[in-house]
Formats: C-alpha cells, sequence, structure tokens
C-alpha cells in the first residue's frame, strides 16, 4: 500500500504537537505520508508556528513525513484517508462566553455541559456538516475521526444529517479515568481496563478489571475515601462517599456538574470572581505554549502541553487510526452509533462505549441494560442532544428552546428563554442559521 494521507482540520491548534509525536512513535506501523495541517485565515499565525514546530520534530524523527499548511480545506481534502477535526467555532473568545453567561442566571456554565455545550454545539454542527459534505465529494472513502467537542453530540449530528457513514467521535475522558485508575491503584495503565458505557461526558465505568479481575468494589472504596480522579479543566470536590458506595459504578468526571450542581456552580461563581472564565484561563496557558513552539531549537512536544484538559485526545486519535489502518481488533471507548451495545438508546443515536475497533470501524460492545439508577439521566442527556443537533442544522428557534430548557442542568422554561435570548445575540455572527431566514 502507498503511503498514508491524514488531514487535520484545526490543525493550528495547540494540541497538533501531541498528534504529530503520536504519528511519529507509530511510524513503523503507520506509514503516513503527508500530514495536511488545515486553519482559517484567522487562525494562520498559530498555523505557521504549529506547523513548524511539526516539520522540526519530524526532521528530528528522520521519518519521510511530509507536512503541509494550508488554508484551503478543499485543496488539502483530495484523496484524504484520514480526516480528524479539532476545531473551535469563534476561538476561545466564544467558550468564554458560553461559560460567563449562564452563570448570570444562577446556570452552570462549562464548555460541553448545560447551555455552553447548546451553543459549542449550534456553531459546531454546521461547520462539521459542510466539511462532510466536502468529503463526500474529494475523499468519500476517509473516515472521519472527530475531537470538537460537544463530541457525542456532533456524532450524533453526522449520523442523522450527513452522508458519511465512516465517522467516529472521540473523547479524552476515557484515557483519563483509566489513567486515574491505575494511579489509585499505582499499576500501569495497560494493566486495567474498564467496560465503558454511556455518551460523551456522561460515560460510566461499568466493571473495572486489574490483570483481567474484577476490582470495581476496591476501585470505589478508593474513590469513596476521598482519592482523586479528574481533568486539569474540572475542580475535583470530592465525591460523598456513600453516594459512590450507593452507585456501585464509575461516575466520570463531568458527572459533578449533575451530582454535584450546587457546589459546582458555587465554586465556579467563585472562580470568575477569582480568575475569569477557564476560557480566559486557557487564553494564558495557550499564550505560553505558542512561545514555546516559537522557539527555532525546540523540536519535541513540551510538557506543559499536559496542563490542557485535553490531554491524551491526540494520543488516542493516533491509536485509533492505527488500529482501524492495521485492523487490530483491540478494544477502545469511542463514539459511534449504537446498533443495540446499550439496551435504553435508540439503534441509530451516537453512545460512547467500548468497541472492537477493525478497518471496517468500530463494532459496539453490547453491554445490554445501563442500571436504572443511571439509565434516566444517560436518557435525558440523549434526547437534549438529539433536539439539540436539530435545533443547529435547522435554525428553528423553538428547538433550541426546547433543547435549553430539557437540559437537566437548566432550572426552567422561563431562564432558559432568558439565557437562550442572550446567548443567540452573543454569538450572531457564528450562528447565520438562526438569524438569516429573519433578515431574509
Amino acid at each position: 500500500m502507498g503511503g498514508i494521507k491524514v488531514v487535520t482540520i484545526g490543525g493550528g491548534s495547540s494540541y497538533t504537537p501531541e498528534l504529530v509525536e503520536g504519528f511519529i512513535k507509530r511510524y513503523d506501523e503507520l506509514p503516513i505520508k503527508e500530514l495536511w495541517l488545515v486553519d482559517i485565515p484567522q487562525g494562520k499565525e498559530k498555523l505557521e508556528i504549529v506547523g513548524s514546530l511539526a516539520k522540526r520534530m519530524v526532521q528530528k524523527a528522520g521519518i519521510p513525513m511530509e507536512i503541509h499548511l494550508s488554508l484551503d480545506r478543499r485543496e488539502a481534502l483530495q484523496g484524504a484517508d484520514f480526516v480528524t477535526t479539532q476545531l473551535r467555532v469563534g476561538l476561545l473568545d466564544a467558550r468564554a462566553k458560553d461559560e460567563r453567561i449562564p452563570l448570570k442566571y444562577g446556570v452552570i456554565g462549562q464548555e460541553t455541559n448545560g447551555p455552553g455545550g447548546l451553543f459549542k454545539g449550534l456553531r459546531t454542527i454546521p461547520v462539521i456538516l459542510d466539511i462532510c459534505k466536502d468529503m463526500e465529494e474529494l475523499c468519500p472513502d476517509a473516515w472521519l475521526i472527530n475531537f470538537s467537542n460537544p463530541a457525542g453530540m456532533v456524532t450524533e449530528a453526522v449520523l442523522r444529517y450527513s452522508n458519511i457513514k465512516k465517522t467516529i467521535g472521540l473523547c479524552n475522558v476515557p484515557v483519563g479515568m483509566r489513567m486515574g485508575v491505575a494511579e489509585m491503584l499505582d499499576v500501569e495503565p495497560e494493566r486495567v481496563h474498564i467496560d465503558f458505557a454511556g455518551l460523551n461526558h456522561m460515560v460510566y465505568g461499568l466493571n473495572v478489571f486489574l490483570d483481567g479481575k474484577l476490582v470495581t468494589e476496591k476501585v470505589l472504596d478508593i474513590l469513596s475515601s476521598g482519592a482523586s480522579m479528574t481533568m486539569e479543566n474540572i475542580v475535583d470536590l470530592g465525591w460523598e462517599p456513600d453516594f459512590i458506595k450507593a452507585l456501585r459504578i464509575l461516575p466520570c468526571p463531568y458527572h459533578r456538574y449533575y451530582y454535584q450542581t450546587g457546589k459546582m456552580l458555587k465554586q465556579e461563581l467563585e472562580e470568575l470572581e477569582e480568575k475569569g472564565t477557564r476560557a480566559e484561563v486557557v487564553q494564558g496557558l495557550e499564550a505560553e505554549l505558542f512561545e514555546l513552539y516559537k522557539n527555532p531549537t525546540l523540536d519535541i512536544k513540551p510538557p506543559q502541553l499536559e496542563k490542557r484538559g485535553g490531554a491524551y485526545y491526540s494520543d488516542a486519535a493516533c491509536n485509533l487510526i492505527n488500529s482501524i489502518y492495521n485492523d487490530k481488533k483491540d478494544i477502545q471507548p469511542v463514539n459511534t452509533r449504537n446498533n443495540g451495545a446499550i439496551a435504553s438508546i435508540p439503534h441509530d443515536s451516537a453512545v460512547e462505549v467500548n468497541c472492537v475497533i477493525t478497518k471496517e470501524g468500530p463494532k459496539p460492545i453490547a453491554v445490554g441494560d445501563l442500571p436504572v439508577a443511571v439509565r434516566g439521566l444517560v436518557q435525558q442527556i440523549k434526547s437534549f442532544e438529539r433536539v439539540a443537533a436539530e435545533a443547529a442544522v435547522t435554525g428553528d428557534y423553538h428547538k433550541a428552546l426546547l433543547a435549553m430548557t430539557i437540559n437537566p442542568l437548566v432550572p426552567s422554561d422561563t431562564v432558559a428563554k432568558e439565557i437562550l435570548d442572550e446567548m443567540l445575540e452573543a454569538h450572531k455572527e457564528y450562528l447565520p442559521q438562526f438569524f438569516q431566514k429573519q433578515e431574509a
């Protein structure tokens, strides 16, 4: 076979060096000939900085991987084998609004949960669906691997509203959970296996194994005794020990927004006062990273990158691409069409679940039904994702209001409408689908 062509849309992201490192590491079994990093004109400077670092990394590794930089997505997509999307419509300024505006109404302001997650979906889904149209024409056999949040909602939209069937959503939360459990047990992550099932940012570890032996109870005991398992972007307020014992399965860090809403809201409001939104903190981290990337002698991924909440994302992506290309048939948690893996979620919906990864893509591993205690919450979030995806595609104000109101983090229809109206106005330039009809 000839070399592989990978196109990364959002190539000017601060995460790109991790992706390049992952491809270099696997070059012997995953011979990527061309890596195209694509961005928008506003991202040109970052793309050039990251692109130059990528070229230095490849040169240091001494492998024949060509790095191409482009502001022309269609030029890049021609004949691609894999397309990865890691884009942020409206950049971090839009994220800051997603986090700040809901807090004015006493509602969690977070990038992928609640009103912030809804608006990130409304901005992102039309762009991803445009990319899908280009792919149908220019690289119909390519795999679309999306890391753009909200990854579950985006996967739902691609499955429902595009003709691209070869699509997978990827998240670093399961990777982080596995690392967290390994740390708790003081063992290497490779020895830990977790049965994941649920939705993106709403995934549970149903069973935890160490060297093939069931250790769920032990891990839950350690977690309920105050052990930390979180991510860079989520504060760890500890769990109520008896709640974890009652739940009997492993929650993910994002579950704190649902099971500890009051505490998390209080924490967010305090942090807003002290250091601004998480987006503003990240802007500082990004600026530092790009200063490092500019250094012409830097030819590795700097360790500071792991301070971002998305550490391990890119490694998970390289792993996934490697397993598809080499038909590895190993097990990885991804977002894909349910096909009956979780009994209480529609077959045609996106779920996050362990899959056997083959050259035909992910084959979901059936878990039967989710425990009754968590089933309702997962179904409620799935309803929210479905209605939100429809709102994103149609630009229907009432659908957007419905999605906002049925989200469990929003307390009432009236508050939902107030937040929706303010956020629509704040993000107007990135939501043409909601405004064109009124002006036409």
